[in-house]
């Protein structure tokens, strides 16, 4: 089964705005059996609107557009869909009842543009949102469904889980499809296709492997569709073959982050942690606290950027900066033994590195990053380097360093 999805606005096309949307629905349809064909972006324009949807008419069964819902002038899906249908507008009372009730609970009056937003196209069924002011609409016309649904996430995606999705399913006879994913860090793409050249050079004809690489990591991700019963039971079988295989550097799967994974694993440990950054400027400990729960295990973090900060807050002798410098081993150790005393953590994990795009010396150049690691069993610290680009460094050194505290965890007994 083939789907499409058309986002409509100006925002989108001179990039105010990420199309988050089209990611979002891609997963949800694929999770039911659905493969989406194509993401089209279109103007916020009357041609451009009806082309798109004549185009994806002959390519899909189901074409999903989102966007231009709103009330005020810019927003012409609604009036645009009738004309491609050739059909009128008619006022939804229930709509409008929903439009109300939203608008009371915010102590405010329907205005007129407000009101307006209750009329749909006369052949429409409509899908009531709970979530804000513009109702969906589902039609159902010369063998394809379209659905049209407000650009804003929050009302899309309630739209999707509780009218759209059941509705396709109910529709539709779709073939089962299963996905896994296996998340790697600290190797790259072309390293890893090699290692299991073997592995999916012998894989089942239904079955397909695809790497998505990212900042850091790779994602390795099996893909089969068939009977569900007999899917599952060889899917279960290579994910863990291929587990075995890349188990150096498998930390999770699916929707796993290694922050969330490292604290897993310091809470089933009864382990807490500090951290102590110069390089990463904080991003460690926001990967950190944006995991909820999180205060359970992590006590906090210094950002020490300079090397003086360095020597004030964390106590690493002067002389060793002057020694060594702040990028090597002998200063991130010291950092990290501060930072654990420091927040009276059983563990802590410290970075300093040189960012770029300058600071580099041909001992070491740009992307040079020394992590440091200290826990009850003990002091080291490891030199990764990660070329030129700043934001990148800092990301894949943040994940460097949970992943280096989470193979860590899993030696302590």
């Amino acid at each position: 089964m083939l789907a499409e999805i058309i986002t409509i606005g100006d925002e989108i096309l001179i990039g105010q705005i990420v199309d988050t949307n089209s990611a979002w629905i891609g997963q949800q349809m694929n999770a039911i059996g659905f493969k989406v064909h194509q993401i089209t972006s279109v103007s916020d324009n009357r041609e451009h609107i009806l082309a798109a949807l004549k185009e994806a008419s002959c390519r899909v069964q189901v074409v999903l557009i989102t966007g231009g819902l709103g009330p005020t002038k810019d927003d012409i899906t609604k009036k645009t869909i009738c004309d491609y249908f050739n059909v009128g507008l008619r006022f939804d009372e229930q709509a409008y009842k929903d439009v109300a009730h939203l608008f009371k609970i915010r102590g405010r009056e329907v205005t007129h543009i407000n009101r307006l937003q209750a009329e749909v196209p006369e052949n429409c069924s409509t899908l009531y949102n709970k979530a804000g002011t513009a109702p969906g609409m589902w039609f159902d016309e010369g063998g394809v469904v379209y659905v049209s649904m407000p650009g804003v996430p929050h009302e899309m995606k309630y739209l999707m889980e509780m009218e759209v999705l059941p509705r396709l399913k109910a529709k539709f006879e779709s073939p089962f499809i299963l996905h896994k994913t296996l998340l790697t860090q600290g190797i790259g793409e072309s390293f890893l296709s090699e290692m299991i050249a073997d592995f999916e050079d012998a894989l089942p004809a239904n079955f397909k492997l695809a790497y998505l690489p990212a900042a850091g990591s790779v994602r390795l991700r099996l893909t089969a569709s068939g009977n569900r019963n007999e899917v599952t039971e060889t899917m279960n079988r290579l994910v863990a073959e291929l587990s075995v295989l890349v188990s150096e550097y498998l930390y999770g799967f699916d929707d796993d982050t290694i922050e969330e994974v490292a604290g897993r694993l310091l809470k089933a440990k009864k382990l807490t942690l500090g951290t102590a950054e110069s390089c990463t400027g904080g991003f460690l400990s926001h990967l950190l606290t944006r995991i909820p729960g999180s205060s359970e295990y992590y006590m906090g973090s210094t950002v020490t950027y300079s090397n003086e900060s360095k020597t004030a807050l964390l106590d690493v002798p002067a002389d060793l900066v002057r020694k060594f410098g702040a990028v090597s081993e002998e200063v991130v150790k010291a950092m990290a033994e501060g930072a654990k005393l420091k927040f009276n953590s059983d563990c802590a994990l410290a970075t300093s590195g040189i960012a770029g795009p300058g600071g580099g010396t041909p001992e070491k150049p740009v992307g040079t990053v020394w992590i440091g690691i200290s826990t009850p069993a003990g002091t080291w610290a490891k030199k990764v380097l990660l070329g030129d680009n700043r934001l990148i460094t800092i990301e894949v050194a943040s994940m460097t360093a949970l992943n280096m505290l989470r193979k860590e965890l899993l030696e302590m007994r």
